[in-house]
């Protein structure tokens, strides 16, 4: 069996609309957030889980970490019912919600690990090697004796993830870790996540928009929209079906050159520098380099599919999301 078995899992939730005028009660609507999502995770694996807002991200999650009970379907994680043996199973996962805090506010981030580590019973030795190891991986020596209200939004996703680890969890849910991060705190974040995952086997469940955390990090990716699973698999064999749009920056050495596109390319110049976009599609890239050659010497070109994010959102399109 593998570590994470869910089989039809279902939730609904009651949503009271904006009371219209000349009605006394307001109007109720049911929405589906999960359709019957069934899926398994190795133990070890570090999974994305991407989709658009309201496709039930957050919704599997927080079924799998006991906060919510479905209303159908089964979910088994190292052998435990999330929401019915909540006590004993949180003892065994580690979740950082990108948009909520675990630890105290105005209080140094150090006292936080050391309440969570009476409320996770850790023995002394194994508290403080454990921590040890966390504050290097992550950096936060410097900022130990720190309020958490005084650290800026990179320190403190950090001092989250080290609180959420302090008790060695099996299991780590993220969702949406890199939210408002910068480029530089993003790399470090994934650099951990990435020597977590080896280096200790956790197992790793991440939800996020963020399609370079997704690249960087999961060697697998299960796409959920409107309830219900997609796609599951390789993120490249995913892209590969929607890496419809592709670049191209051509300089050449001499005077600009006369060239003639067919419809559908778009180019412009800058100078004797060429930068087109087209569809592999429409125009193959053999075609393409050909002309480009034709026209004079080139002295630079780079090509390049469209970046992840413009792939993820042609893929929503084209199903619907």
């Amino acid at each position: 069996m593998s570590y994470i078995e869910v089989n039809g899992l279902r939730k609904s939730f009651v949503v009271r609309k904006k009371r219209e005028k000349g009605k006394l009660f307001r109007e109720k609507d049911t929405v589906e957030a999960l359709k019957g999502v069934s899926f398994s995770v190795e133990k070890g694996e570090l999974v994305g889980y991407i989709g658009p807002n309201g496709a039930g991200k957050s919704t599997t999650v927080k079924i799998l970490s006991g906060i919510l009970t479905p209303d159908g379907g089964e979910a088994l994680v190292g052998g435990r019912v999330p929401w019915r043996e909540r006590r004993e199973y949180v003892k065994h996962i580690g979740v950082v919600f990108g948009q909520r805090s675990q630890l105290w506010w105005d209080v140094p981030i150090i006292d936080s690990f050391s309440l969570l580590k009476d409320i996770y019973r850790i023995p002394s030795a194994e508290y403080e090697k454990r921590l040890g190891e966390l504050k290097e991986a992550l950096g936060l020596n410097d900022i130990m004796r720190t309020p958490l209200r005084l650290l800026s939004l990179g320190q403190r996703m950090r001092a989250e993830l080290c609180g959420s680890l302090l008790h060695r969890p099996e299991l780590l849910f993220l969702d949406e870790p890199t939210i408002g991060l910068d480029a530089v705190s993003k790399i470090a974040l994934r650099d951990f996540l990435k020597w977590e995952n080896s280096e200790h086997g956790t197992t790793i469940m991440l939800t996020t928009h963020d399609m370079e955390d997704i690249a960087a990090l999961c060697s697998r990716v299960m796409v959920l929209g409107h309830g219900q699973k997609l796609f599951d698999g390789r993120l490249p064999d995913l892209l590969e079906k929607f890496d419809t749009v592709r670049t191209v920056n051509v300089k050449y050495g001499a005077a600009v050159p006369s060239v003639s596109f067919p419809e559908g390319v778009s180019a412009s110049w800058t100078d004797n520098e060429l930068s087109l976009t087209y569809s592999p599609a429409k125009l193959p890239t053999a075609q393409l380099l050909l002309l480009l050659q034709e026209a004079g010497p080139i002295s630079e070109m780079t090509l390049q599919p469209e970046n992840i994010d413009h792939l993820i959102a042609a893929m929503y399109k084209e199903m619907d999301l």
